[in-house]
């Protein structure tokens, strides 16, 4: 396959991943630029480096160090971390996809299937991630455990771990995991 066939390939697999995956589920908007930047921008650098003789070494080199400076310039969330690996991912693999000529296109389906799966949002839908700041200074675990289902209307709890106690002015800063109980309604036919 044609190197611009691959370039083109991963111009159409990026543009599915920012505009048909991460902002329809998102919505954030500063990142879709900081994905297709990414991308492109690896593209062109791993595109000029293929046809050297530097190769794939330089090019996963080049992924590391990308990826330890974008990450320190601001915090993300794991979703968006992994979207930001999957950009990197695919601007590498259009260039320096070796081998047979169908292995480049088909590891990108590979993750923008991955993506769409483990991104999906009816996949675990009930699961919640949230840190909550309580008004009382909460020590017993059974005890906050208790007071956060109350709070979230009957959610189970599976985590709840204290990132802070201030006994002085009473409040608890929690990070808790819980799920919504979910009740099957019939639905008459």
């Amino acid at each position: 396959m044609s190197r611009l066939a691959l370039f083109a390939i991963d111009l159409i697999a990026v543009n599915l991943l920012v505009f048909g995956l991460y902002f329809p589920r998102h919505r954030r908007r500063d990142l879709v630029v900081a994905y297709l930047g990414v991308n492109v921008g690896v593209l062109a650098v791993a595109g000029a480096l293929s046809s050297s003789s530097v190769g794939a070494g330089l090019g996963l080199g080049l992924f590391g160090v990308l990826s330890i400076i974008r990450l320190r310039s601001t915090e993300l969330d794991q979703h968006e971390v992994a979207y930001y690996f999957s950009a990197l991912a695919l601007g590498i693999l259009g260039p320096l996809s070796g081998g047979p000529f169908w292995l480049g296109p088909a590891l990108m389906a590979l993750i923008l299937v991955v993506m769409y799966v483990g991104d999906h949002p009816r996949l675990l839908r009930t699961y919640r991630r949230q840190v909550m700041v309580l008004d009382g200074a909460i020590t017993d675990q059974t005890a906050l455990v208790a007071h956060l289902e109350r709070i979230l209307g009957g959610a189970r709890v599976h985590s709840a771990t204290v990132e802070r106690l201030d006994l002085v002015n009473e409040t608890t800063v929690v990070e808790v995991r819980y799920s919504h109980r979910t009740t099957l309604v019939e639905v008459p036919a």
